[in-house]
């Protein structure tokens, strides 16, 4: 099901209960009633064809934006879009978790409770890593270029090598949980938590679809340009 501006938002965020998770990223507050998507972002100052970009994204994988779509649409929410979203996962979403690991790590046995905070560490550590070089060095790219400014020695290219698959460890993380830790530790409390890790799992795996099908084209149509001049 492809979105439109006509449609309600409270319909949008209830044929698919995960696109909640996207208002808080563009700062817009519930209580619209029965304002369309095209209402709630004219008073919100959100292009309405950017939202419902990620909206489609996030609702179906298989979904692709035509480069005459992203064309067209103002991509100025991109880079704090996607800001707020690693302060989602950094600032609210892993110290959650991480409060939880941390109430089960300590009704292990010292060998599985060092497993559980190793694995999660070295998960934690790839996931700020990830985003830091986003930060730092990608999205001062997309900057320069929306300045016309050409950078040489970097491409967009090396953000789709290095695009790395931060899934892996979280995976590794959700089969200890499930096969290996004795079953008599806590076992409310970790079905609680692989609930919470199978939700990040798929909102990052979402997240890491904006950039592949939005940012990466739009970064591609920004260098054609900026070498055309």
């Amino acid at each position: 099901m492809f979105f439109t501006s006509k449609m309600k938002l409270s319909d949008v965020l209830i044929s698919n209960h995960s696109l909640v998770l996207t208002l808080q990223r563009f700062k817009i507050e519930l209580g619209f009633g029965e304002k369309t998507v095209a209402e709630v972002c004219r008073l919100n100052s959100i292009d309405p064809q950017f939202f419902l970009l990620i909206c489609n994204v996030y609702s179906d994988s298989h979904y692709l934006p035509t480069e005459e779509e992203i064309a067209h649409t103002d991509m100025s929410g991109l880079l704090p879009y996607l800001i707020a979203s690693h302060n989602y996962y950094l600032c609210e979403r892993i110290p959650h978790i991480e409060q939880h690991l941390n109430r089960i790590a300590d009704a292990c046995k010292p060998n599985h409770k060092g497993i559980l905070l190793r694995f999660f560490g070295e998960y934690k550590n790839e996931v700020q890593n990830h985003f830091l070089y986003e930060e730092k060095t990608v999205f001062p790219y997309i900057v320069s270029l929306c300045d016309n400014r050409k950078s040489e020695g970097y491409s967009i290219n090396q953000f789709e090598e290095n695009h790395s698959n931060i899934e892996d460890k979280l995976e590794d993380l959700t089969n200890i949980l499930i096969k290996y830790l004795p079953g008599d530790i806590m076992p409310k409390e970790r079905i609680s938590l692989l609930f919470d890790l199978f939700q990040l799992s798929s909102d990052l795996n979402t997240h890491a679809l904006i950039e592949d099908k939005i940012l990466i084209p739009y970064v591609e149509s920004l260098e054609n340009k900026t070498a055309a001049q």
